[in-house]
């Protein structure tokens, strides 16, 4: 927790001040700056909200909850381990459906009153 503490004073004082500069000036680059500090402090929200999460679980069930891995990381890895029950398996699931199904009855065109055909 005191790591995501240090990262969430860090972050905001960075979004403060890079939000100061970009109210002065409203260039490009002091967005380009504004927008990436934003960025970080979403990053270390999300963190806080997965910590926060798992100190609840822990109190209700006693049972952890697997933090996945960023997706970047599990290129370069290999196979990545499923957090599904059924180790991601989806045989059985809707995506095995044909395609269609029972066809809906066609409605009859009514004429067009307005429609004069002579």
């Amino acid at each position: 927790m005191d790591d995501i503490k240090a990262r969430l004073q860090e972050c905001s004082e960075a979004c403060f001040k890079n939000y100061e500069a970009w109210d002065a000036s409203k260039e490009t680059q002091t967005r380009e700056n504004l927008q990436e500090a934003i960025h970080d402090l979403r990053k270390v929200a999300s963190r806080l909200e997965i910590e926060i999460t798992l100190s609840e679980r822990a109190k209700v069930t006693g049972k952890p909850i697997p933090i996945p891995s960023h997706r970047s990381n599990s290129k370069s890895k290999g196979p990545v381990e499923s957090i599904l029950p059924d180790e991601g398996n989806t045989k059985g699931s809707h995506s095995d459906k044909k395609e269609g199904g029972p066809r809906r009855s066609q409605r009859s065109r009514r004429p067009n009153p307005k429609r004069n055909d002579g």
